[in-house]
């Protein structure tokens, strides 16, 4: 296996499944999906030169009613719902 650096100091799993049945929701005119909110919010670049990986990954089997499910990679035991139109 061959390492591969990265300037990642945390990891952001949004669920793609949420964020779709949301619709966008977030940002100034609430029509940008989150993980992209986030990365104009926070001022992140893309890949592995972002100092936070924004990773949109398969359902996460929580599913809320108009939020989205996030999980840090620094805290995987506590799940969060992001509601639609949450200040980022």
């Amino acid at each position: 296996m061959k390492k591969v650096r990265s300037n990642w100091e945390e990891v952001v799993l949004v669920c793609r499944k949420c964020s779709k049945k949301v619709g966008g929701g977030f940002g100034a005119k609430e029509k940008t999906s989150l993980r992209k909110a986030l990365r104009k919010e926070l001022r992140l670049k893309k890949g592995r030169r972002a100092s936070v990986g924004l990773v949109e990954v398969d359902c996460l089997k929580l599913c809320p009613k108009d939020a989205v499910t996030v999980v840090l990679g620094s805290e995987p035991g506590q799940w969060r719902k992001v509601p639609r139109g949450a200040d980022i």
